[in-house]
């Protein structure tokens, strides 16, 4: 059966998500991590778009992309065939990396968008490879919160969302549970919402 074909316009978001094939490791070092990162940006720099979030596990990643004139299916093949190269060269593997085919949410409301940022940065709590957000250096976390630089990133979106200091207060986003949020005229998320404990889309 031929495969469903994606659909595409420029400014289209979507929550990208690729795992390792038969859910092995896709990272087995730093090494790893940062080239894919270099590779990352090496294609947003031939075929733009912007990237709202990241997160890269062990076995899988995580990126939320807003696409300019490039659909995600030529973005990903040049991002994830690179790497593909480059990992079974390194560890002396042939055959597939990636299991299957690329996953792409589409994001079609504000809601959803923050839910996509949210669900990201926890994942690396919610697997239980750290206690504390701040300590994970693979995820677009630390340029929300810790204001550290990251050119991957174009933080202004998810941020807009929020009076200032918007990054103080999206983390208090990041640390009530999935909800409706309820926005003011402007657009903004308005905070004095009841919170509840954080709970998964796992």
């Amino acid at each position: 059966m031929a495969r469903k074909h994606r659909s595409f316009f420029p400014g289209a978001k979507y929550h990208i998500t690729s795992r390792g094939i038969r859910r092995m490791a896709l990272f087995h070092d730093d090494q790893d991590r940062e080239y894919y990162l270099t590779l990352l940006a090496e294609t947003k720099e031939r075929h733009p778009f912007h990237l709202h979030t990241y997160c890269l596990m062990t076995n899988h990643i995580h990126l939320q992309i807003e696409t300019i004139d490039t659909p995600t299916g030529v973005i990903m093949r040049q991002l994830h065939n690179t790497y593909a190269k480059y990992f079974n060269k390194r560890n002396d593997f042939t055959g597939h990396v990636f299991e299957n085919r690329y996953g792409a949410e589409w994001i079609d409301n504000a809601k959803y968008e923050l839910d996509v940022s949210k669900y990201i940065h926890l994942n690396p709590l919610k697997a239980g490879i750290i206690s504390n957000l701040e300590d994970y250096p693979w995820s677009s976390y630390r340029a929300y919160i810790l204001n550290e630089e990251n050119p991957l990133l174009n933080k202004t979106q998810i941020l807009s969302y929020f009076p200032e200091p918007s990054s103080a207060e999206y983390k208090g986003y990041l640390t009530a549970g999935f909800q409706d949020p309820d926005f003011d005229e402007n657009g903004k998320i308005i905070r004095d919402i009841p919170q509840k404990p954080i709970t998964f889309l796992y």
